[in-house]
């Protein structure tokens, strides 16, 4: 069992939950045991690709380990420049890993994605199965390393997000042994849910319109990882699709919706 940190006692999670918006639709829900695959509970489209947005550091945080970019939870620590994506006030700080991942800061993966290159990237993902493994970024743009996988030519299903997980947490991946464990040791756990410990990464991003706009109302909502409980361990994943524009991410709200119903979602998965 890998050493994670949680990201916040039980308490906050059970009070934050009481006050997730319900103003999304679920697209899909998977849950399947690792090892032998099975889908223990499949409810929805799971097999249409959408953006990964920010759950693709969890693939680029195995590469970065891998190729001897990422060394260790908190290096490299990268310094933040006027210019670069700030949309959020914790980005506005000098980043190691372990703040990367903790606040889903984006011009940290584009310093990784430069290093590593479009090549690197492209070979990677196929080797992974990660989707349609396209960084070739918004068409004439050559914006590929600073925004494929952000509403652009990235791309995966549910089903295949669940694969790539599974093959993740089992030490399946062609790279190191290191880099497994140095990319899920920077993930989080939201905490317990019904006895079940969960570990994960949210995503969100806005679908882009034909004019490149964003379409701020209906906002894409990942939440993918595992759970434990005693000796079981399975993979989830849950996308959610908004229909009104939202203060909280798509997949902070994604990720605190599984949460809350997760009791019911391992009854209906027969765990």
């Amino acid at each position: 069992m890998y050493k994670i940190k949680p990201l916040a006692a039980l308490v906050f999670v059970v009070l934050s939950l009481a006050t997730v918006p319900a103003s999304a639709r679920t697209i899909c829900t998977l849950v399947v045991e690792p090892v032998s695959r099975e889908i223990l509970l499949s409810e929805g489209d799971c097999e249409t690709r959408v953006t990964p947005a920010s759950t693709f550091k969890l693939p680029l945080a195995v590469m970065a380990f891998d190729a001897g970019i990422i060394t260790s939870p908190t290096e490299p620590k990268y310094p933040f420049r006027e210019g670069y994506p700030d949309w959020v006030a914790a980005w506005r700080q000098d980043t190691d890993p372990t703040m990367w991942m903790h606040y889903s800061n984006v011009w940290y993966s584009q310093r990784l994605t430069e290093q590593l290159g479009m090549e690197a990237l492209t070979d990677y993902a196929r080797r992974f199965n990660y989707g349609n493994a396209d960084f070739s970024g918004d068409p004439g743009r050559d914006n590929g390393l600073e925004r494929s996988w952000i509403s652009s030519s990235l791309q995966i299903s549910p089903m295949e997000q669940i694969a790539f997980m599974a093959a993740l947490i089992l030490g399946h991946l062609p790279v190191s042994e290191a880099a497994t464990e140095g990319a899920l040791g920077l993930l989080e756990s939201p905490g317990m849910a019904d006895g079940w410990q969960v570990w994960g990464k949210t995503g969100s991003a806005y679908p882009r319109r034909a004019d490149y706009s964003f379409d701020y109302a209906s906002g894409w909502g990942w939440y993918v990882g595992w759970a434990e409980k005693d000796d079981r361990r399975v993979v989830f994943v849950r996308l959610n699709q908004d229909d009104q524009r939202h203060e909280v991410t798509a997949g902070l709200r994604a990720r605190d919706g599984l949460m809350a119903e997760w009791s019911a979602v391992a009854a209906r998965s027969g765990l």
